[in-house]
């Protein structure tokens, strides 16, 4: 979860502020790049309108354990200056600026197995940062009163039973090991076999000052049992990680996160959400995500407007205090709007005590059918907590979803 802090002209009323794109395209990232096998192949990553060149590698038996790749990708990252065979050596940690890839074409996600250990996850932070202010004083556009603070609510474990289609999302960032929340959702394009997960545009991507994160990777299902942090010091993965973890070998985000998104202030929020494709770090016997989950949240990107909304739900692993990041909670609110800049769409806001490490979490709406769909991530809220805000999901998004859903269609 980002906190906000409103520009200086937004805290005065007045100057000019920050506008969306105008173009609704979904921004692709290249796959991963698998480093202990010897297969690959290329992708395209073309999508509504925005288009990137993807570099992959799938996986085969057999062979000397080393990357092979076709001589154009492998020049690709050359002039990046990136050597693939020594990402996996710790290449990855340099940030600087000039080799810190930012755009949609750029950007790799090799695997690299047993990074994700039980200490690297349990240590990993929320990517929010400190801000002085959430003063919205300033607000264009409609925006409600603010909601009074909810308490989340733990939920009972195991989280598998109860909520299933919750997990975290790990990744690298300049500031070190990050974690945020996030979903299974359905991918129509493989009914049944969905490999998609949806979470904040934030946790792929640093915004309009920065690039793409590394060593992106989902655990669903995560510390399945509820335990504490003393009871996880020495666990095995299997315990924090009993359903594998699942690398990102595709993601999209808007190209309006891209152009605008920042860690602080709620530039960008309006479209801050991202899909994830996943692939299992250790094989899963052929089976997608949604089958060893075994269940996908739909996406309703044509929910009711705020005011006809009776009740959300926002779910998540919040790990600033007084939280700690190791147990999942729930909120569940009547919702109210929020409008940071009269040119994007009105965010939907509820009550709720959860903190940064929620970040991409799922909201869900009960439709007329009596059907749960995901209509919302955490998006942005106070230092103080209190209250969270989230993108309404409309073409934007629709586009980013359908995207990553079609670029594996049939597999």
């Amino acid at each position: 979860m980002r906190p906000i802090r409103p520009s200086f002209t937004a805290r005065r009323g007045g100057g000019a502020r920050r506008t969306a794109s105008p173009v609704p395209a979904a921004v692709a990232l290249v796959s991963v790049l698998a480093l202990t096998v010897t297969g690959c192949g290329s992708g395209d990553g073309k999508a509504d309108g925005a288009s990137s060149a993807a570099a992959s590698a799938t996986g085969s038996g057999g062979g000397d354990g080393k990357i092979q790749i076709p001589d154009d990708i492998r020049q690709k990252l050359k002039e990046h200056g990136i050597d693939i065979d020594k990402w996996k050596n710790g290449a990855w940690k340099n940030w600087s600026r000039d080799d810190w890839l930012r755009e949609a074409n750029d950007f790799i996600n090799p695997i690299i197995k047993g990074l994700w250990n039980p200490d690297r996850m349990r240590r990993a932070k929320d990517p929010a940062k400190q801000v002085d202010s959430n003063d919205l004083s300033g607000d264009q556009g409609v925006t409600d009163p603010t909601p009074a603070p909810v308490r989340a609510q733990a939920v009972a474990p195991t989280y598998h039973a109860n909520a299933a289609t919750a997990g975290k999302v790990f990744f690298d960032s300049p500031e070190g090991t990050m974690v945020c929340s996030a979903t299974v959702v359905e991918d129509p394009a493989n009914p049944g076999r969905s490999n998609l997960v949806w979470t904040a545009g934030h946790c792929v991507h640093a915004g309009k000052k920065g690039g793409w994160y590394r060593n992106i990777a989902f655990v669903p299902s995560y510390n399945n049992d509820g335990r504490s942090t003393d009871e996880l010091r020495n666990a095995p993965r299997r315990t924090i990680a009993p359903y594998g973890v699942w690398w990102a070998d595709w993601a999209q985000t808007s190209q309006q996160w891209i152009s605008q998104g920042g860690a602080t202030g709620g530039q960008g929020a309006g479209y801050d959400f991202a899909v994830i494709h996943v692939t299992p770090e250790q094989g899963s016997g052929g089976k997608s995500l949604q089958e060893t989950v075994g269940a996908a949240l739909p996406v309703n990107f044509d929910a009711p407007a705020v005011p006809q909304v009776q009740s959300l739900t926002a779910t998540g692993y919040p790990a600033a205090p007084p939280y700690d990041g190791q147990r999942l909670y729930q909120c569940q609110d009547k919702p109210g709007r929020l409008s940071l800049n009269a040119t994007d769409p009105t965010m939907y806001r509820i009550g709720c005590t959860m903190t940064g490490g929620s970040s991409g979490g799922g909201w869900v709406e009960t439709g007329a059918d009596g059907k749960p769909a995901l209509v919302s991530n955490t998006s942005i809220g106070p230092v103080t907590s209190g209250w969270l805000a989230g993108p309404r999901l409309g073409a934007v998004a629709k586009g980013v979803y359908e995207a990553a859903g079609k670029k594996f269609a049939g597999r």
